[in-house]
């Protein structure tokens, strides 16, 4: 009998039985299944088995949290239920036929603008602070602007539009790019397509409406003798470059069929290149530009019209739950043809007050869990980093989990969206989608931006306390007494709040002998909480808690004093336990199980004893990249049950082998 054997039969229950299950796969940390009925899967009768430390919903698959021993649950399960496991890209396959068609979209059009979104943010910000240089008369300077006034400082606003022109300009660039990267084409050609788009040859986008037809018609075409074609340019145009670019796509795929290999090189480029060119020119341009324009005129319209309050009110009040379907994605899209075709987006306000309140939700619940240290490792660290934009640490690991944070955080978005809707305060771009988001606006909208914010945060605080108190809202926590805080439990202390992700319950009164341990950078590079980092089953810390590190170097160190317990057959996870009992993960990269082992180059064994100054592993960072993979490398303490603390002392940029923090172990 297998050691999980018993929990492995339950979850084969629990999940509907064979005949429900139409793949399966593992990596180093979870079960992954596509289920023919997500519907019969009972959750919490599978959180409740004793080798779950969570689950987890991603992409058309039902990941279970196992850990560590995973392949020996992986084997057990295999064992009881007869079902062979199919490799991850089968497993990815079948994935995608348990997803409907717009799933599929959202799905193909997430990872499209993901890319681009740090460049995107950082160019509002850019230009906000553009605004401040060019627009803002101060008293102090005569009356005068500060490019007005200092040579230095207009020099510098001047400097400036040099990337943001780059960022919004040629957006198409970035478009064409990410398409051809996400479908698995010629990168430089999507990058060729982007640039034909923009060329300056072509009449800037932002020239046509002041630009007559018999100007165009004299001074902007291509004269083929029998037939013109507009030399119009598609900066900032989002629809065009996406029709262009996935037609790019399809040709080359249809030629690479049908042309010999011996010749592809030559004129596979050639006849996908150039007959997309001309029909991005001649068709998809003309009606993608249309079909853009339409689009960001009726969200214009809605949220300009005398039915503005409505419209806002519900879009603020559902932005969070677009976030959790994926439709929010959708939205980057629509920003983007807002700000091309008014010069200005009165839709990203509501999403940044929509991630503001998300974190005022978990700022609430620290207050109400206060001394619940356990939870408190999440709780804070979600708070920052939603009001700094990102707000999934916050809604999976706090607000999703007790649901009433959650529904006041609509509420508060929804009031404070509809506030900054009606008195018409509109953001020049799309920027840090929470409290810096300010910067995005024209000064003499920040008064209106901060009693938005500050509307939205009092609403979603005081709306917390109260619905914690309603039943149907609130079915995780202990029993309140009147106050709202936690009762104590018959014959004993206060209890904190058990977390199904966690597995456990936090007591200050644990018995046994606490041992302190040194944690180390285990390469050069950023040090993050482990709330940041973007793989939901690491940043809600359902592996555990730790710390993950951005790296500069390919040389990857142990991170503590230990034995390497285990290698995983990728090559990407190696386990190693300290001398005082933690089990420690070494995860080199997110997602990168899929790349079977070729950009790691691990330099131990099972057995060997290692210190900070042991090389374990050398990470091939620019493959990884290349393969559209993160390079993160996540230390997570796994074995929860017997961690009593962990602090990271240092963040930011760090040089490897470096102590950065201490793990609390209990013996």
């Amino acid at each position: 009998m297998g050691k999980f054997q018993q929990d492995a039969e339950q979850l084969l229950k629990e999940l509907g039985g064979k005949e429900n299950i139409a793949a399966v796969t593992h990596c180093v940390t979870r079960m992954r299944f596509v289920l023919n009925d997500d519907s019969k899967a009972n959750v919490p009768a599978i959180e409740d088995l004793s080798s779950v430390k969570g689950t987890f919903t991603n992409a058309g698959q039902f990941q279970v949290i196992i850990g560590n021993e995973v392949p020996d649950f992986y084997n057990d399960f295999s064992a009881v239920s007869g079902i062979e496991g199919v490799s991850k890209e089968a497993s990815k396959a079948a994935a995608k036929q348990n997803q409907n068609i717009a799933q599929r979209l959202i799905g193909v059009l997430a990872e499209i603008f993901t890319p681009l979104l740090p460049a995107i943010i950082v160019g509002g910000l850019m230009l906000g602070f553009r605004n401040f240089l060019e627009g803002v008369p101060l008293e102090m300077l005569g009356g005068q602007t500060i490019t007005q006034s200092s040579v230095f400082w207009n020099g510098v606003n001047g400097f400036l539009w040099l990337p943001c022109e780059a960022i919004f300009h040629f957006l198409p660039v970035g478009i064409t790019w990410s398409i051809t990267r996400k479908m698995g084409t010629t990168q430089i050609l999507g990058i060729v397509l982007g640039i034909t788009l923009v060329s300056p040859q072509l009449l800037n986008a932002y020239a046509v409406n002041g630009t007559s037809a018999a100007d165009i018609a004299k001074n902007w075409t291509w004269d083929f003798g029998f037939f013109t074609i507009e030399k119009i340019g598609y900066q900032a145009q989002v629809i065009p470059a996406m029709l262009a670019g996935f037609m790019l796509v399809y040709l080359e795929r249809f030629f690479r069929k049908h042309i010999p290999e011996a010749v592809s090189m030559i004129f596979v480029p050639l006849f996908s290149l150039l007959p997309t060119i001309l029909a991005a020119h001649m068709i998809l341009g003309p009606i993608g530009w249309q079909i853009g324009s339409g689009i960001s005129y009726v969200v214009n319209a809605g949220l300009s019209s005398s039915f503005s309050w409505l419209f806002s009110l519900v879009f603020g009040g559902l932005y969070a739950p677009l976030v959790i379907t994926g439709l929010h994605h959708t939205t980057l899209a629509i920003d983007s043809q807002l700000v091309a075709d008014f010069g200005s987006t009165n839709l990203w306000p509501m999403i940044m007050l929509s991630n503001i309140a998300q974190g005022t939700a978990v700022l609430a619940v620290y207050f109400q869990h206060r001394g619940n240290k356990k939870e408190e490792q999440i709780s804070v660290p979600a708070t920052i980093s939603a009001y700094l934009g990102v707000t999934e640490p916050a809604m999976f690991g706090i607000n999703l989990k007790y649901v009433y944070p959650f529904v006041a955080a609509m509420v508060g978005s929804a009031i404070g969206g509809m506030l900054i809707t009606i008195t018409n305060t509109r953001a020049l771009g799309i920027g840090v989608g929470g409290l810096p988001g300010f910067l995005s606006f024209k000064i003499e909208n920040y008064p209106m931006v901060f009693i938005s914010m500050l509307v939205t945060m009092v609403i979603t605080f005081v709306m917390t306390f109260v619905f914690r108190k309603v039943k149907v809202l609130n079915k995780l926590e202990p029993q309140l007494d009147e106050s709202g805080f936690a009762m104590a439990t018959a014959g004993g202390p206060a209890v904190s709040v058990t977390h199904p992700a966690e597995g456990a319950s936090v007591s200050d009164n644990a018995p046994g002998v606490v041992t302190k341990e040194d944690i180390f950078a285990p390469v050069e590079g950023e040090v993050i909480a482990i709330g940041q980092v973007s793989d939901p089953v690491f940043s809600q810390k359902m592996m555990g808690d730790g710390f993950a590190v951005k790296p500069k170097a390919q040389e990857i160190y142990a991170p503590v004093h230990g034995k390497v317990m285990s290698i995983f057959e990728t090559k990407h996870a190696i386990g190693i336990k300290t001398p005082g009992g933690a089990e420690v993960l070494v995860h080199m990269g997110l997602d990168t199980v899929e790349l079977k082992g070729a950009p790691f180059e691990v330099l131990v064994k099972v057995g060997d004893t290692v210190t900070p100054d042991t090389l374990l592993s050398l990470m091939n960072l620019e493959e990884v990249l290349a393969a559209g993979k993160k390079t993160d490398v996540v230390v997570a303490f796994t074995n929860t049950e017997k961690i009593a603390g962990f602090t990271l002392n240092k963040t930011g940029e760090i040089a490897q082998q470096t102590k950065i923090g201490e793990v609390e172990v209990m013996e």
